[in-house]
């Protein structure tokens, strides 16, 4: 009998741990908030998500592919058309990484501030 212990994100060898270091990744997170909206092609996304290179958004894909959060999808045209999709798992995170981006819009100017003050009191 397999000796399985509860998940604790606070222990070391939590494999929860690898999921909080996937969905903390801004590039994964701005990912899941543009495929919440719609299916969208690979280059739209590059398109959209400003700053993000072909390299590390072919990377952030798989890599939530592969966690079955995006869905790939190949059509057999020429060239060949790829369309990736948010997963039912994904849109169960989609929705807290929409308020954790829009949060980020909304005070950023807050943060920014704060590190302000705390930079000129000697930090």
């Amino acid at each position: 009998m397999m000796n399985v212990l509860a998940p604790d994100v606070y222990a070391k060898n939590c494999p929860s741990r690898m999921v909080l270091d996937r969905i903390s990744n801004k590039w994964s997170m701005l990912i899941l908030n543009r495929l919440q909206e719609e299916t969208v092609r690979f280059n739209q996304l590059r398109r959209e998500i400003d700053g993000i290179s072909q390299k590390v958004l072919s990377q952030s894909l798989k890599q939530l592919e592969r966690d079955g959060l995006v869905r790939r999808e190949a059509f057999p045209t020429v060239p060949v058309t790829v369309e990736y999709s948010i997963t039912d798992l994904g849109q169960t995170l989609a929705e807290t990484v929409h308020l954790l981006t829009h949060w980020a819009e909304k005070n950023f100017d807050a943060v920014l501030q704060a590190q302000q003050r705390y930079d000129a009191s000697g930090g």
